[in-house]
Parts: structure tokens; C-alpha cells; sequence
């Protein structure tokens, strides 16, 4: 049985990493004051982000849904890998060779995703170098023809698969890959009657399909060859690491400028995103093999960043039948995005491909400059279907087209697409602004859902109800300890480790805050290490580690370096502050009830608030 990973390693592994570098790979994220960062969550959907990152910390918490965790937790969400693997790919990342106990390996369950990854890779590597071979010429010939020259297939990864049955499969084994491995990775097919396998992509120019990380998953291979029985596209098979309905074509290319620019274009083919890419409309992306669906909403909204409202998703259709079924299931989704959605078809139906071969790169920006409403473009839609020279096609027309209109989100838009809408019937508005109204009013069954959760499967059962940030009280006394923890949680070294010790030694109101105030002062020592925070919530009971995690993660009101350290001084001056007045009352009502007669007693207690006073001076001074 293979080692496990060394914890010094794991340890050291986790303080390299920065958790918002890798996070940033899947969400966009923000500035939400010092040290804190935030976006839509990963998780759940949502229109305003409550998912929160603290690289200092080394921790990420959702305020919406509960997911916290570290950089490793992370991983094994998004990805499905396992701790194991985690580690080992962060550790890739950071350029640490990892030590397993026994002098091991990782186990071979650990590695699974990763042989599959590797196999995904040297297959790529193979289909690039076969594409400066004598019979990849007609692959060659293929791009030439639709403008893209040797930069260009080095670009974007692109290869050829020879016309034979066994030369991957020859070449994989070569290089230590089983055929338990390759066949998984969908790299080939199985014979009949389990006699072997045979390479799955032949005669095919091929495209590396990455993840947004940029590790190859899968590929789509276009056919060349006339005696290719085949599909015009094949592509990889699901796999345990390629599910189409998740990937977008080019989104490791694209996502950097998606985030910046709050623009993403939806075409419809991995030619059509070379072509938009080359002509400088680097934020388009393409579905490989599938309709665009809710899965694919899920990953732009992260990347766009999509909680403003300022943002663009630009769709462009082919003008045949297959390209307008595919408008109106991109407008079924529509409501699931806050960036306003657009549609661009070229001149004469060309796609951005054939669009740039033939008018060239400024076409292809022009073409997604002249974007029209997505709203407009249905409603056009919709009227062509219908004779509109007739009274009777006028009218049916215009119940079709209501309820388009009455789904607009922005209310104050709906206006003017009534009128827009009066004009191309040629009715009154009155009529229009009626029939819209009635739309609103009783919308028909099949008319489209509400946005809702994609997650919204029944929670497995826990085993002991976590207490919440939300669930706290309001009142002064709880707020100060609240926010007290807080700073403490994640500033301590602005603190500093021995007025971290005298606020925790205070008297607290709140029971559950009072706990984790203990779990600091039985840590309090190693308040500055790295690692701090785990050690915080070892101390805690399970029912409160969520509530830990969020008092480390949630954003604190200043948003200065300056005026941060000012704060977090402060509020753990009027922790430390209030406890002296508690003791300070507390004297003075002894001393009311001692006898004066009863002169030890009198003159220590007076002492005692001599004491207190001059530590809440010299509190005051110091701060």
C-alpha cells in the first residue's frame, strides 16, 4: 500500500499557495477591503456575491450557502479530486517535490485524475507533432484554407490524428499508459466482443479541450478524410474528467480578458472562436458538442463576475435551422444572467470563421460592435413566423410576442419595447401595452421559469446543527464581541499576540462567542504562525466551526491599511475597555457593602480600583 503524503509537505505546500491565485482560476474575484476578496460563489447560484476569500487567512466561506474551507477543500469540490491529489496538484503548481511516508508513492486511487490528465496531455502532444507529419498535409490544407497559418494551430494546441487504428494507442503504451488508462480517458474505443481497443480519433484534425486551469480534458476532432463514415465532428466520450455540459471551448484563453472587460461572446464552433480570438475578440468561448445550457451559465457567470449588471453575453447563431433553435434555448436562459444578453448575426448568415476569410478580422469585430438586444431579436423572431399583411396574423402575432416583451427583468425597458413592438405590427401601443400587461399577469405554464438554485438537492442530513454569523444578536454588548473576534481572527499580528491575550481573559455575554474566545486563548500562542486558524477551530466544538470560519472571513468596515490597523487596535481596546468597567462596578458595589471598620478589607479593595484605573489610563494612552 503506497504512503502517505508527509504533513510537514502538506503543510508547506498549503503556506506557498495563494488561495485567491487559485480560486481566481474559476470565480472573479473582487477587492472587498484589506486582505479581503470576494465573487459569486462556486457553489450556489446567486446574483450578488457572498463568497468570501482571505488569502492571509487561507480560507474562502460563503455567506449564502455555507462553503468554507481551505485551498485543498476547494480543489476536491470543484475538481471532485481527492485530498491527496489536492496536494499533489498545489504542489505541481508551486514546484515542491512532495515525501510520502515509507519513502512511497501516492496511492494509485490518489492518482486516477492525474493519469488521466497525462494521458489527455501526451495525447495532445502527440496529435501537435503528427501535424508537421507528410500525411497531415490534408489537415494542413484545412486550416490554410479557412485562414489559420502554423502560429495559429500553435496558438490553440492544435494537432492531427493519422489515419490508423492503433498509433495513439502504440504511442500511449509506450509512454506507460495502460489500456485501462487510455480506454478511460475516452482516448480509444473498444473492439466488439472485448477484443482489444482501436484509436478513437483517425484522419481528424484535432482540438485540445481544456479546463479552465488549462489542463487537457478531452478533444474534438473534425473530419477531413471522404471515406470517413463518421460524424463531421467527434468528440471525446464523458469521462471521469470531461463532461461536455461544463466545458466551454477556449475559456482558458479567454477567461482573464471575460473577467476584465465583463464581456464574454458565445459562438458556436472551436474555427469560430479561433477566428473571433485572431481578430481580436478574445473573450469568446464555444460549447463543445452540446447546447449551451445551465452548466455553462453557472461557469460565466463566476468568470464574468456576474452580480453588477454591467456585463455583456453576446451570442452569436448560424441563420439556419440548427442556429435558431439554438437562439431560443439561449433565450429560455436569459433571466439566469444579470449582464445584459445580446445577439450578432453577420451579413449574408457567415459565421465569425467565414466571416473573417472572406471581409477579415475588422468584420469580426464589427460583427459583435452591431449586437442587437437579445429581447429584440426574439421579438423579431417570433414576428417572422407570422403573415403580418393580415388581421389575423397581426394579431397572432402580437399574443406571441407579448409575453416576450412581459419578460423583460428591467421594468423600465418594457416600455419602450412596447412601442418598438406597436411599430413593427402596425397597432395601436394601447393594444400592445394591453396584451403585455395581460402576459405579466397570467403567464402561460410553458413560459420560463423563475431563476432558481442549481443545487437545490435535499441537504444531507448533518449530525449536529452549525451556528451562524446571522443567527447572533443585535444588541451593543454582542456586536463588540463579534467584531472583536473578528479582527482578532484575522489580524492578529496588527493586534499583536499580548493584547490578543488580554482580550480573550474578558468577560463575554454571548456563550457561543465565548467559546471561540477560549479556543483563541488556548492558542493565543501562535497567533502569528501560519496555520493559526485551523488550530482556532480544532478547539471549537463541530456545531461552531462555521461560525469560526465566518468570523475569519467576514469583511470588516475599513478599507485603508492605516485605517484598518487603526480599527482592529480599537475594537480590541473597547473589548479590554468594557471589562475594566465591569470590574470597576463590580468594586465600587463592594465597596458600598464593605464595613468601614473592616479597615484590610476596605483599603484593598480601594487598591484594587486604583489598579483598574490606571489600566484603563494607560489603555487609553497606549492606543
Amino acid at each position: 500500500m503506497a504512503g502517505l503524503i508527509k504533513q510537514s509537505d502538506i503543510e508547506e505546500v498549503k503556506a506557498r499557495t495563494n488561495i485567491a491565485d487559485v480560486i481566481g482560476d474559476y470565480v472573479s474575484l473582487k477587492s472587498a477591503g484589506v486582505g479581503s476578496m470576494k465573487g459569486l460563489c462556486p457553489f450556489h447560484d446567486e446574483r450578488s456575491p457572498s463568497f468570501h476569500v482571505r488569502p492571509q487567512v487561507g480560507f474562502y466561506h460563503c455567506f449564502g450557502c455555507g462553503e468554507s474551507g481551505d485551498v485543498y477543500s476547494f480543489l476536491q469540490k470543484m475538481d471532485h479530486v481527492s485530498f491527496s491529489e489536492a496536494v499533489e496538484r498545489l504542489a505541481a503548481r508551486v514546484g515542491l517535490q512532495l515525501h510520502y511516508e515509507d519513502g512511497q508513492g501516492a496511492a494509485p486511487d490518489h492518482t486516477n485524475r492525474a493519469r488521466l490528465l497525462a494521458a489527455n496531455q501526451a495525447a495532445a502532444d502527440f496529435f501537435v507533432e503528427q501535424l508537421g507529419s507528410p500525411g497531415a498535409e490534408v489537415g494542413r490544407q484545412f486550416l490554410g484554407e479557412r485562414g489559420f497559418d502554423a502560429a495559429a494551430a500553435e496558438r490553440f494546441g492544435i494537432g492531427f490524428a493519422p489515419k490508423s487504428w492503433d498509433e495513439l494507442t502504440n504511442h500511449l503504451r509506450s509512454k506507460g499508459f495502460s489500456t485501462e488508462e487510455i480506454t478511460l480517458a475516452g482516448l480509444v474505443s473498444s473492439r466488439e466482443g472485448g477484443s482489444g481497443v482501436y484509436d478513437r480519433f483517425r484522419g481528424r484534425l484535432v482540438w485540445p479541450i481544456r479546463d479552465i486551469t488549462g489542463q487537457t480534458i478531452g478533444f474534438g476532432a473534425r473530419k477531413l478524410l471522404d471515406d470517413d463514415k463518421g460524424p463531421k465532428y467527434l468528440n471525446t466520450p464523458e469521462t471521469p474528467v470531461y463532461h461536455k455540459a461544463q466545458v466551454l471551448y477556449g475559456l482558458d484563453l479567454a477567461k482573464r480578458d471575460i473577467s476584465r472587460s465583463h464581456q464574454v461572446v458565445v459562438v458556436e464552433g472551436y474555427t469560430d472562436v479561433m477566428a473571433c480570438h485572431l481578430a481580436g475578440i478574445t473573450t469568446a468561448v464555444a460549447t463543445c458538442g452540446t447546447s449551451f445550457g445551465v452548466d455553462h451559465i453557472k461557469v460565466l457567470r463566476r468568470v464574468l463576475g456576474d452580480d453588477s449588471g454591467i456585463g455583456e453575453v453576446v451570442f452569436t447563431f448560424d441563420p439556419d435551422a440548427a442556429g435558431q433553435k439554438a437562439a431560443v434555448r439561449a433565450f429560455g436562459e436569459e433571466q439566469r444572467f444579470a449582464a445584459q444578453t445580446f445577439v450578432a448575426v453577420a451579413p449574408e448568415g457567415l459565421d465569425p470563421c467565414d466571416l473573417r476569410l472572406k471581409r477579415g478580422d475588422d468584420a469580426v469585430r464589427r460583427l459583435i460592435d452591431s449586437k442587437k438586444p437579445m429581447f429584440e431579436f426574439m421579438i423579431r423572431q417570433v414576428l417572422s413566423q407570422y403573415n403580418l399583411d393580415t388581421v389575423e396574423g397581426r394579431i397572432s402575432a402580437l399574443r406571441a410576442a407579448a409575453p416576450v416583451v412581459g419578460g423583460i427583468r428591467d421594468p423600465s425597458l418594457r416600455p419602450g419595447y412596447v412601442r418598438e413592438l406597436a411599430r413593427m405590427l402596425g397597432v395601436d401601443m394601447s393594444e400592445v401595452s394591453r396584451a403585455v400587461s395581460s402576459a405579466i399577469s397570467h403567464p402561460k405554464a410553458e413560459a420560463r421559469e423563475t431563476p432558481r438554485r442549481y443545487d437545490d438537492q435535499p441537504a444531507e442530513p448533518q449530525p449536529e446543527k452549525q451556528f451562524s454569523l446571522v443567527e447572533l444578536p443585535s444588541d451593543p454588548a454582542t456586536r463588540l464581541e463579534r467584531d472583536a473576534l473578528m479582527a482578532m481572527l484575522q489580524h492578529p499580528t496588527q493586534i499583536g499576540v499580548d493584547a490578543i491575550g488580554r482580550a480573550v481573559h474578558t468577560n463575554f455575554v454571548h456563550p457561543s462567542l465565548a467559546i471561540v474566545r477560549d479556543a483563541i486563548a488556548v492558542t493565543v500562542a501562535s497567533a502569528a504562525e501560519p496555520g493559526w486558524l485551523d488550530r482556532v477551530i480544532a478547539e471549537v466544538p463541530d456545531s461552531l466551526t462555521k461560525l469560526v470560519t465566518e468570523l475569519a472571513l467576514a469583511p470588516l468596515p475599513e478599507r485603508t491599511e492605516r485605517d484598518l490597523t487603526r480599527y482592529v487596535k480599537d475594537i480590541a481596546v473597547a473589548l479590554i475597555d468594557r471589562d475594566l468597567l465591569r470590574q470597576k462596578a463590580e468594586l465600587l458595589g463592594r465597596l458600598q457593602r464593605t464595613d468601614t471598620s473592616d479597615r484590610e478589607v476596605y483599603v484593598a479593595v480601594q487598591r484594587e480600583l486604583v489598579r483598574v484605573e490606571a489600566e484603563r489610563r494607560n489603555l487609553r494612552e497606549q492606543s
